[in-house]
């Protein structure tokens, strides 16, 4: 069954604060840590009750893993301007420690409308193999069963066809369910497929013994612009991996070319299986965007 994430990250209001059930279908191992921030965002929205002031930028510091369950959240908003709103928000299951959340929701205002570039070089979504199809166990993670996801640079992750390459990976996403309030996607929709990262560093090493896994340090998330598309290209490109750290960031295009959002995050990686390598893929890039 398909999930929502709309549904599944809009908290109940308990009071001063809000309540949310955390379910498992938006697992990776554990909840998705940018469904987590999504639903802290939903919170900080609701506190600020200002329909004019939309997603900026935001920032999810994770002091430990979120499981499922019931978790509160506490919106706090830290100043309100007429151009822009600071929020922060404690989220965390009864008792624990769980993550902050810090935003800036910021109204329309009359500036310069500058394009840096064009959007990367892939084919479109109809083009692309779908991630059922690749083979790659990756599909069977939950979090996956809610979007249509389809390969647009990189090759499929441990399945036929999987070699090491630069460190970039490139995908489409479609969320299955509309994922925004009334619309198909709304800027609080995107962190979840922001926190897409790990992908850049597994197509770096390559076809190894070495398995490991990913969950967010931090991440953050820059809006700029709006869409009533369904697809967005996720490009995640790594910076470094280095003594069980990594570091990478993404950048988020509709189908039709405009550049919607970026992010970065910090993950820790914990060894699952195998011993971690040492790859220098820097000699790979070639003409990667």
């Amino acid at each position: 069954m398909v999930a929502s994430l709309y549904h599944d990250t809009t908290p109940t209001p308990i009071g001063a604060h809000f309540e949310l059930t955390l379910g498992t279908a938006w697992d990776f191992l554990l909840p998705s840590g940018g469904v987590v921030m999504t639903a802290a965002l939903r919170a900080a929205a609701a506190a600020i009750a200002s329909p004019d002031h939309r997603l900026l930028s935001a920032t999810a510091t994770f002091c430990e893993p979120i499981a499922p369950g019931t978790i509160e959240l506490h919106p706090q908003v830290l100043r309100r301007g007429a151009a822009a709103i600071m929020t922060r928000t404690a989220l965390h299951p009864p008792g624990g420690v769980g993550c902050e959340v810090t935003a800036t929701f910021a109204r329309d205002r009359v500036g310069p409308d500058v394009i840096a570039r064009p959007p990367p070089a892939v084919p479109p979504p109809a083009d692309c193999a779908d991630l059922l199809a690749t083979g790659s166990p990756l599909a069977r993670a939950r979090f996956f069963a809610n979007l249509e996801v389809r390969l647009a640079a990189g090759t499929p992750l441990f399945a036929p066809g999987f070699a090491a390459g630069p460190a970039r990976y490139a995908r489409w996403f479609r969320y299955r369910a509309p994922a925004g309030d009334g619309v198909a996607l709304d800027r609080l929709a995107l962190p979840p497929i922001v926190d897409t990262m790990p992908a850049a560093l597994t197509q770096a090493i390559g076809p190894t013994d070495y398995r490991f896994y990913a969950p967010s340090v931090d991440l953050t998330v820059h809006v700029v612009d709006d869409t009533d598309r369904e697809w967005v290209l996720v490009e995640a490109t790594l910076g470094r991996a280095r003594s069980g750290w990594a570091n990478a960031r993404v950048e988020l295009w509709d189908d039709r070319g405009r550049y919607l959002a970026a992010g970065c995050q910090t993950m820790y990686l914990r060894t699952v299986a195998g011993t971690p390598p040492t790859v220098d893929a820097s000699d790979r890039w070639g003409g990667a965007s």
